[in-house]
């Protein structure tokens, strides 16, 4: 709640890419120390918690969410060059003509992610994680994270884009998507709008489905939210004494520090044996506070988890 509470608040720190809390004054250590501590904390660790986010992804090639780049162009061509949107999300904010047009788009995005090989930097991430006692906290929605790892191990709390749900919220239930996605994709081909009679509605009331993911609109906070989130909980309860917990940090931008970040900063100040690992492309926020406790990494995700495989033999 208190993260919650920080993000409302110190809304402009955030979108100017910062943090409200205070860091470390202490020059970070040299690339290559910082990737052999890490390995060492992970040799040790009796437990792994691995915070993913969007970060995580991109490094694998996930990176067509806010550009017009090649992977965009890839997956979206078609809807780039008819309707001239620049990036996956802008797609999820326009205009379209027509709601044929829009579950064109819609479909298109769902299934390019549902249907995404496992990318490399989770490979990595599989590889060190070998033989550990691990658990997975993601707020990517691409399906990445449970394609890598045992649902059991994985905690997807911004919602999956393998299910449905009412957009009208008329009841609790989330429905699968992956069939009724492939049907639409099919259906149209090289056009951009897919048959009215597929769009897929509500099995109770009728009404549009809409993808069960935070930060498109009526997100639903049901029974499987919360499921989500209590599998987290739990592995956090359960290793709260472990005299070795490592939380390693993926890619955590300044959209959704509250998720990941900060509550990973708030267990590593108050946890006698935790240790916090942050990896990040643009960022490199180690705060005050843990300073003898922790490590931030700035450089490219994919690289740091395939020198830490390296050194660790795996």
């Amino acid at each position: 709640m208190k993260t919650q509470t920080n993000y409302s608040q110190f809304f402009n720190v955030y979108a100017s890419g910062k943090t409200p809390v205070k860091l470390t004054s202490r020059a970070p250590l040299p690339y290559e120390e910082q990737i052999n501590i890490l390995a060492e904390k992970i040799n040790e660790a009796d437990h792994i918690l691995v915070g993913g986010a969007s970060g995580l992804s991109a490094a694998g090639g996930g990176d067509f969410y806010y550009e017009d780049n090649e992977s965009f162009r890839k997956y979206f061509g078609k809807f780039a060059e008819k309707y001239g949107i620049k990036g996956a999300f802008s797609g999820m904010q326009y205009r379209w003509p027509s709601r044929e047009e829009y579950w064109g788009y819609l479909a298109t995005f769902l299934h390019t992610t549902q249907h995404a090989e496992i990318r490399k930097p989770y490979k990595d991430l599989q590889a060190i994680l070998q033989d550990k006692d691990y658990f997975i906290l993601t707020t990517n929605q691409d399906t990445q994270a449970i394609k890598a790892f045992p649902e059991d191990k994985v905690a997807q709390i911004q919602g999956d884009h393998r299910f449905f749900q009412c957009s009208a919220q008329c009841s609790d239930e989330v429905w699968d998507a992956v069939k009724p996605v492939e049907e639409m994709v099919q259906a149209m081909g090289d056009d951009t709008k897919v048959p009215t009679e597929l769009i897929p509605r509500c099995p109770n009331c009728g009404a549009e489905a809409f993808p069960w993911v935070r930060g498109y609109g009526n997100f639903l906070e049901g029974t499987r939210y919360h499921q989500e989130y209590k599998k987290v909980s739990d592995d956090v309860l359960t290793h709260l004494h472990d005299n070795h917990l490592l939380m390693i940090e993926l890619g955590v931008g300044r959209m959704t520090p509250m998720f990941i970040q900060e509550p990973f900063w708030a267990l590593t100040g108050s946890l006698e044996g935790s240790y916090d690992v942050m990896i990040n492309r643009d960022h490199q926020f180690l705060p005050e506070e843990i300073e003898d406790k922790g490590q931030a990494i700035k450089g490219d995700i994919s690289q740091a988890l395939a020198d830490v495989r390296t050194v660790l033999g795996k």
